[in-house]
């Protein structure tokens, strides 16, 4: 805050959801800085999971049946509601962490002692159950300026540690884009009954959302059924978007903040695809094991791909570490899902990091397809 004040900034854009909870685009609009994410009122669109439920409640945003619980012992009476495969939630922010998926009632009763146990912190005070939904889950963006909703291109995520949708869940392993799940008809049912009436719902609730609403979704056969927002570009979401993205940037973000979005056309898109493969440190989730050297991530792969580095250090002699748990993101562009995969794969392989582990099956619901 004092930083943007001091640099006389034109536009603060706002990235980790934790600054969201925390109201700086609050101070921000205090002190008459232009800022692109939500007040800390609208962010709890994803800071709160249970205020999210009862919001769609309102506002009769198609999602799961659910139950919010403020003890361990009302969580596990109240698994007796839901069928397996259980879903328990932190209601707060985790890191993409505080979900659990549970085949059997065993598990999902540790699930419920972990989070009210201090797994997730002050994140799991609270825990959501939810139905567990069938369908294929989707990603799909929108901007905001507080009353206009614009769409801005879809993902799909593979949110398991592990191939074949095994282990535990984590912030993302690799995503990609266009995903073939996002059907013009998918689509525009998304934008019609979850990103329009949530925009216009949190603001009849006095929070108008300015900055970028992403829309967690399962496209059921009853069409899309909300699974959760989030009230930032998503990681690694927004990479394959911005490989993707013809369109200046900025433009869109300060026209987000300063309510003239109506005046912008939509974006323009490469006709191109995109992959990310995240690259992550032993251990990850749980207890990622940091200090581990890391070569090659620094070559040129070609103009196509891009490492973005998400947890990395330099030592003093310029060796590259793992600082945390997913390190590096391997991005490749190409005409055809297919190339773009294998260009991103291929700089993997390029990558020398005994102390990481990555996902081999990104893509492979397109690949099914």
């Amino acid at each position: 805050m004092a930083l943007a004040g001091d640099m006389a900034a034109d536009l603060v854009v706002i990235g980790p959801e934790v600054s969201v909870e925390a109201g700086l685009a609050d101070a921000l609009a205090v002190a008459g800085i232009a800022c692109f994410g939500p007040v800390a009122a609208a962010g709890r669109l994803e800071s709160s999971k249970a205020f999210t439920k009862a919001f769609c409640d309102r506002h009769n945003l198609p999602t799961s049946a659910y139950g919010v619980f403020e003890t361990a012992a009302e969580a596990k009476a109240g698994l007796n509601r839901f069928n397996p495969p259980y879903v328990i939630k932190a209601d707060g922010l985790a890191a993409g962490k505080g979900v659990v998926i549970a085949s059997d009632l065993a598990t999902a009763e540790a699930a419920v002692d972990d989070a009210f146990g201090g797994r997730f912190g002050g994140a799991g005070a609270r825990v959501v159950l939810e139905e567990f939904l069938e369908g294929e889950i989707g990603s799909l963006f929108a901007l905001c300026d507080g009353k206009t909703a614009m769409l801005f291109g879809a993902a799909q995520d593979h949110k398991r540690a592990f191939d074949g949708e095994q282990g535990p869940n984590t912030g993302g392993m690799g995503t990609y884009s266009p995903a073939p799940v996002f059907t013009p008809t998918l689509v525009e049912q998304t934008r019609i009954r979850l990103a329009e009436p949530a925009l216009a719902g949190i603001a009849a609730e006095g929070a108008p959302y300015r900055g970028v609403l992403f829309v967690e979704l399962m496209a059921t056969r009853d069409g899309p059924k909300l699974v959760e927002f989030n009230a930032r570009f998503g990681d690694p979401e927004c990479q394959v978007l911005m490989l993707r993205l013809k369109s200046d940037l900025v433009p869109y973000l300060l026209a987000c903040a300063t309510g003239t979005l109506d005046q912008r056309p939509p974006p323009e898109w490469h006709d191109a695809a995109a992959v990310c493969v995240v690259l992550a440190a032993q251990g990850y989730p749980d207890a990622p094991q940091t200090g581990t050297q890391i070569r090659g991530a620094d070559q040129d792969f070609g103009e196509d791909v891009v490492v973005f580095h998400a947890g990395t250090r330099r030592d003093p002699d310029g060796i590259l570490r793992a600082s945390g748990g997913r390190v590096l993101n391997v991005c490749a562009r190409g005409a055809t899902f297919e190339e773009a995969r294998q260009r991103a794969y291929a700089a993997v392989a390029q990558i020398d990091w005994p102390g990481g582990f990555h996902r081999t099956d990104i893509g492979w619901r397109a690949l099914g397809r």
